[in-house]
């Protein structure tokens, strides 16, 4: 077989071989990119007992969006660089599982599109239909591969790779009494956004109280953030959206809490700062300079420690009594929704 470089893929590996024993890897799915199968890795740390909270990182989904892998692997070399000294991390994987799917799409991203190798987008690929009518194309569409945002055959299976990270989310984050995905992205607009469900519809999740105590301990924590946390159905909405469909699986089990989150990372500010990445396919979606990548990295790698630091601590923030569950939903529907 021919074989295809993959500097990310390579660099998975390296880092896995460096975390050593602290480290476990396994590949939970092949995938075809020409005459090449190429590996799907998950990579886990820290505590796997069920009751022990989990948060866990993605990113690669897209193919095209080269930095959401990047900060994915960017946050797990922080952690196997300080493995070997830092007892305060150790303390912490003691109480906390994490769960790594740093590429979930590698033969995209080998090929530079925004869908697999069968050019099917992943995040249009679960079976979840919108309520309402969603934008042209951009929210999946059937016609063809040939065009973006191709959602698959009706009533086929999900994709190999839509498949393993569903399978890989049930396993390791599901069912415990409370997980957190971060799924990274790269998006338009000069904003960073944190995007929740639903995805499907405007009606709001079961879980606002959380996610209104969330953006509370975020603003209080990193006062001078810029992101943005909504719900991802305040831009459009969309059919097949694979955290939509995790989000309803993780409703058949109650007493337990699922977070999912994606990182959209704002393209635009990298645009404004050099134009002439408007000429690059790849310069719309990454920074294409090595030093606003470096602090791209730095600030979102910075953001997925409190994000890891705020699941290890869930129950020090997440509302128990319903009294306050209620006061925080009414809070956070108008706060995101508009007034009743």
């Amino acid at each position: 077989m021919d074989r295809v470089d993959l500097p990310a893929l390579a660099e998975l590996q390296g880092l896995v071989e460096a975390g050593g024993p602290h480290l476990q890897q396994r590949v939970v799915c092949e995938v075809r990119c020409g005459d090449t199968l190429l590996p799907v890795h998950v990579v886990t740390l820290g505590n796997p007992g069920p009751d022990v909270p989990a948060i866990g990182i993605f990113g690669g989904v897209h193919g095209l969006e080269r930095i959401g892998a990047e900060v994915a692997l960017a946050f797990l070399r922080s952690l196997v660089m300080r493995l070997p000294w830092d007892g305060v991390l150790h303390r912490q994987l003691e109480s906390l599982r994490m769960v790594f799917m740093p590429l979930v799409n590698p033969a995209g991203m080998a090929l530079g599109t925004r869908a697999n190798g069968r050019g099917v987008d992943l995040m249009r690929n679960a079976p979840v239909e919108a309520v309402g009518r969603v934008p042209f194309l951009i929210g999946g569409q059937r016609r063809s591969a040939a065009l973006p945002w191709y959602r698959g055959e009706a009533g086929a299976p999900m994709e190999v790779e839509s498949e393993a990270l569903c399978r890989v989310v049930d396993e390791e984050l599901l069912g415990r009494p409370f997980s957190l995905a971060v799924d990274c992205h790269s998006g338009f607009g000069l904003r960073d956004r944190i995007w929740f469900p639903h995805a499907h519809t405007p009606e709001p999740i079961e879980h606002l109280p959380e996610l209104f105590a969330l953006q509370h301990i975020l603003d209080r924590a990193l006062t001078h953030h810029r992101y943005v946390l909504e719900p991802q159905s305040r831009q459009y909405l969309a059919h097949g959206d694979l955290w939509d469909h995790l989000y309803l699986r993780a409703l058949e089990r109650p007493g337990h809490v699922f977070l999912p989150l994606t990182l959209e990372m704002g393209s635009w500010l990298w645009v404004k700062k050099n134009p002439r990445q408007l000429f690059s396919r790849h310069g719309l979606f990454n920074p294409l300079i090595e030093h606003r990548q470096q602090r791209v990295l730095r600030r979102h790698v910075g953001w997925l420690d409190f994000m890891a630091r705020a699941v290890a601590s869930y129950r020090r923030w997440v509302p128990l009594d319903e009294a306050e569950r209620d006061r925080l939903r009414l809070e956070a529907r108008t706060h995101w929704y508009g007034p009743a």
